[in-house]
């Protein structure tokens, strides 16, 4: 779940990351946009054409209104989404746009899931530069935080605040909050929505769980610090990453919003409890509001003590302040107390910092605890400001922070099938207005070329294979070399719809009849440990191949039959290679069939791909009717468009007679 305000040009990186990063393959990514953002919009159309399980949800009101309202959005979409595709999902995961995802994330809350009804991992924020103090005192807190604060929270209380990002909430959680909620599960008022809902799971006797989970392969831990300082298991723990403010404004904004939903909303919706332990963490999250005075204080004092310093040891006969406590021993017994305190937290604070980023960010954590108690403080006056201005914190509007997201690579999105082909000058204006026109409902804009033969299977592949940026190769499905197609399994042949043309330089060349998502790419190279690349050849070349090859089906070859038709002399090579390249087109899987049929939608037919056992016996068929996603009725009314679409060679043999002896086609 991605809420998205002024996201351009970040919701996509992330969805590349993810699909190519993720070690899972079963999941499917909701992005919560505005009605009054139409570039987000624009940005998640882009990465929808792409991503077969990205959805883009548009929020009901116009932006900004609070990230717990586009959240709701987004959960009501998915239990829609539910009920169209007849899934179920085992969690519900919080993300911003700009998350790095570890690798291991969705294997771990599988694990973890249904026994647990919140987890959070960790947030370790990118470092950004030795003299970036701003964004580099996120670093030093969240260390401290996740590292060793929220890990005693959850011991002692067993309780666990959500940090808003890395949070996956239970089936059974997200229910009972829509419950609790009349239909709203997430606080429309509130800025902090993770915050305040770690609290009522909690009460309503929810399980809660941190989780610092270690990885020893360091290639399950992309992108980790590589510091050689760095602890080797805690540095590889799967978590969060990000890159936080750079500039002071910024943060500042960002702070003010944290503020204001823990500390002044915090109090008027959770009020202190009878378990003294679980008061004793509320106070440390609203002491802000004070200490963040206090801090600024001290640190004006500091930079005061320290210039009398450097003055009376530089200066030529200065002047020499007396201190109004050296006769006093209470407080200089005090004083030194708070020094070892301070002198303690520094420590700590350094040690932590030292196990994710290693030693060099461990020593500068100690500068940047100066840098970081101004920007609380301002942060402090702004969100009090805020709160004076508004009457009442619940009031107080979203206010989004810029975000920013790694390059991960740049791939070309490529135009529409349409304006490639007249861009090629293989159809104009009116053709394609035509084709648009006659097409039958849910078939593709290519097959419905190839059907009113205003162009060939050669001529799409090509198309097809421009707008996917990769190779266009024309192959004869019945006489590849049967040892690559063996030694690939099956099941992800039938899956992906692929056939195996053996290794090329090392890379494993699959050939497919559209384009591969990068999901599915990434799934088959972690699933055969190998890398892999594939080319987009002719309409009906993979189906064919996968029923000659795997299913045996030897009837479905029909080049004896066209040899024996044109040995007799009654098909000219011309015509045989006509016949051939109608059969090719006219091939259709069920799948295609059901979108034709407008029985299934093309989101719910990619999960059902994902959750069919393709070496069951039980047909695909046969499974849609089980997981009663289809009836028995239906069935057969797809299974008969299939069959009349798919027509045998001797069917095209006929009708190509027919057409050669004038008489009308039936």
């Amino acid at each position: 779940m991605i809420p998205a305000w002024q996201e351009v040009g970040v919701v996509g990186k992330m969805a590349e990351l993810a699909a190519s990063e993720l070690d899972y393959e079963n999941y499917q990514i909701f992005v919560g946009t505005y009605p009054n953002d139409p570039g987000t919009q624009a940005d998640v159309d882009a990465v929808c054409l792409r991503f077969p399980n990205i959805h883009k949800v548009v929020c009901a009101r116009p932006g900004p209104t609070s990230k717990a309202d586009c959240l709701n959005n987004v959960i009501l979409s998915i239990l829609e989404f539910e009920q169209r595709s007849n899934v179920k999902f085992a969690g519900f995961v919080l993300h911003d746009a700009e998350d790095v995802i570890s690798r291991m994330e969705l294997r771990l809350f599988n694990y973890l899931l249904p026994r647990k009804d919140l987890i959070q991992l960790p947030v370790y924020p990118f470092t950004t530069g030795i003299f970036n103090f701003t964004s580099g005192h996120y670093l030093d807190e969240f260390s401290e935080m996740h590292g060793k604060d929220v890990v005693v929270r959850e011991a002692i209380v067993g309780q666990v605040p959500s940090a808003g990002v890395g949070t996956c909430f239970s089936r059974k959680s997200i229910l009972k909050l829509v419950e609790e909620g009349d239909g709203l599960p997430f606080d429309v008022q509130s800025l902090t929505e993770d915050y305040d809902i770690g609290f009522r799971l909690k009460q309503w006797g929810m399980e809660e769980i941190f989780v610092r989970f270690s990885v020893t392969n360091n290639k399950l831990a992309t992108f980790a610090e590589t510091s050689r300082s760095r602890s080797k298991v805690a540095g590889n723990v799967v978590c969060v990453r990000g890159y936080f403010p750079e500039s002071f404004h910024k943060a500042v904004r960002q702070k003010s919003r944290w503020i204001i939903g823990i500390v002044f909303q915090g109090i008027k919706v959770h009020k202190w409890t009878s378990d003294w332990k679980l008061n004793y963490f509320l106070w440390r999250d609203r002491k802000g509001v004070i200490s963040y005075f206090i801090s600024f204080l001290a640190n004006i004092i500091f930079i005061q003590l320290l210039l009398l310093w450097l003055y009376q040891a530089f200066a030529s006969g200065p002047y020499n302040f007396i201190s109004v406590f050296s006769e006093d021993q209470i407080i200089v017994t005090l004083l030194a107390c708070n020094l070892l305190f301070f002198l303690n937290r520094m420590l700590q604070r350094m040690i932590f910092v030292r196990r994710y980023y290693g030693i060099g960010q461990a020593l500068l954590s100690v500068p940047r605890q100066l840098w970081g108690n101004i920007i609380n403080f301002f942060a402090n006056i702004r969100a009090i400001r805020q709160v004076i201005a508004e009457g009442d914190p619940r009031r107080v509007a979203w206010d989004k922070t810029e975000h920013h997201f790694p390059t991960v690579s740049e791939r070309s999105l490529g135009g529409s099938l349409g304006s490639i082909l007249k861009q090629q000058q293989v159809i104009n204006e009116e053709q394609l207005i035509h084709v648009l026109e006659n097409r039958v409902r849910g078939e593709r804009i290519g097959q419905a070329m190839l059907r009113l033969q205003l162009i060939s299977a050669r001529q799409l592949a090509e198309a097809l294979a421009y707008q996917a940026s990769v190779e266009c190769r024309i192959i004869d499905p019945f006489a590849l070399d049967s040892k690559p197609i063996i030694q690939f399994p099956e099941r992800l042949a039938f899956k992906y719809s692929v056939l195996s043309l053996g290794l090329e330089d090392g890379i494993l060349v699959l050939a497919k009849e559209s384009s591969l998502s990068p999901v599915a790419k990434g799934a088959i190279e972690r699933m055969l440990q190998h890398k892999v690349r594939y080319v987009i050849c002719q309409t009906g070349a993979v189906t064919l191949g996968l029923r000659y090859w795997y299913r045996f089906d030897l009837k479905c070859n029909p080049e004896p039959q066209l040899a024996q038709w044109m040995q007799t002399g009654e098909l000219s090579v011309a015509a045989a290679n006509t016949l051939r390249e109608q059969y090719f087109s006219t091939q259709l899987m069920l799948g295609d069939a059901l979108l034709q049929a407008s029985m299934l939608e093309p989101a719910v037919v990619n999960q059902v791909m994902i959750g069919y056992d393709y070496e069951s016996s039980l047909k695909l068929g046969a499974y849609l009717v089980q997981e009663q996603l289809i009836s028995e009725e239906v069935l057969a009314q797809t299974l008969a468009l299939q069959q009349a679409q798919q027509k045998t060679i001797v069917q095209l043999f006929a009708e190509h007679k027919q057409q050669q002896n004038g008489a009308p086609l039936i």
